[in-house]
């Protein structure tokens, strides 16, 4: 995984919402989020795509009964959009599928794979205790 981006950074557009950590929940994230983008005039894709695959992850490996799961989306200067997804489960982290040169990943690791091909960057970070933060970065390029 990359290093996260330490930097303060002040945030244009900011949106955060929990979300049942479900399948549902997961499909309402992606939604949610590619109207929050249209409304902030930012390119859908690949960003869409980067939260349906870490939100469905949060509600498939993240999901503990009776606790949601949280989407983030900030978009700071200059022009970087960074998606979080945060989990109450903080000891499942997410890993790289790893294997031989022309390797099939196996099914579990196929989506980080296209997170990884999409996102600038990318990583995660735990805590607060009990929870971790799968977060994937986009360089938007210079408006105009």
């Amino acid at each position: 995984m990359n290093q996260e981006i330490t930097a303060l950074r002040t945030p244009l557009h900011q949106f955060t919402l929990p979300l049942s950590a479900t399948r549902r929940g997961a499909r309402l994230a992606r939604l949610l989020a590619t109207e929050q983008l249209r409304s902030w005039g930012l390119p859908l894709d690949p960003a869409r795509l980067i939260v349906a695959e870490l939100a469905s992850n949060a509600a498939v490996h993240g999901r503990v009964p009776g606790r949601s799961f949280r989407l983030g989306l900030t978009v700071t200067a200059p022009a970087t959009l960074r998606i979080e997804v945060t989990d109450a489960r903080d000891e499942r982290l997410p890993t790289r599928a790893r294997g031989t040169v022309g390797a099939e990943p196996t099914e579990a690791g196929r989506g980080l794979l296209l997170v990884e091909a999409l996102a600038d960057r990318w990583g995660v970070r735990t805590g607060p205790v009990p929870c971790k933060t799968v977060w994937a970065e986009l360089d938007l390029g210079t408006p105009g």
